[in-house]
């Protein structure tokens, strides 16, 4: 195998990787979109399987645009949820540092902490 070969085999390679990625995307874009009815879902993966390069091409001028918008909308969603999900697991520690302290002094008065406990509570709750 000479050097050529070589050089020829990458530049194959990474066409064929590349467009594997692009028809990917496109599936991936063409099955998030509910806006897109069933048959047409399946129309357009048919004509990827059997048309590839064209219908690849086509897809990405028609609808190029709304596949950023849709991608775009999923990661913003995406991450709402994840805010959302830090700010539910982190409810305890958004009440207020004097609701903090009163919750632990009524488990002083109760006998269920110490107080050491007690001031280990009221310096994290001020911190």
């Amino acid at each position: 195998m000479s050097f050529w070969d070589i050089v020829w085999f990458i530049v194959i390679f990474f066409a064929f990787a590349t467009y594997l990625l692009v028809l990917f995307s496109i599936v991936a874009d063409l099955f998030r979109d509910p806006q897109v009815s069933g048959g047409m879902k399946a129309l357009w993966v048919v004509c990827l399987v059997f048309f590839t390069f064209i219908t690849a091409i086509v897809y990405l001028i028609v609808r190029g645009r709304g596949m950023n918008e849709r991608s775009t909308q999923k990661y913003a969603d995406a991450r709402q949820a994840q805010e959302d999900y830090v700010r539910s697991v982190a409810g305890a520690s958004s009440t207020s540092a004097p609701e903090q302290i009163a919750k632990a002094k009524e488990l002083l008065d109760a006998g269920t902490i110490s107080a050491d406990e007690f001031a280990a509570l009221k310096a994290k709750a001020l911190a």
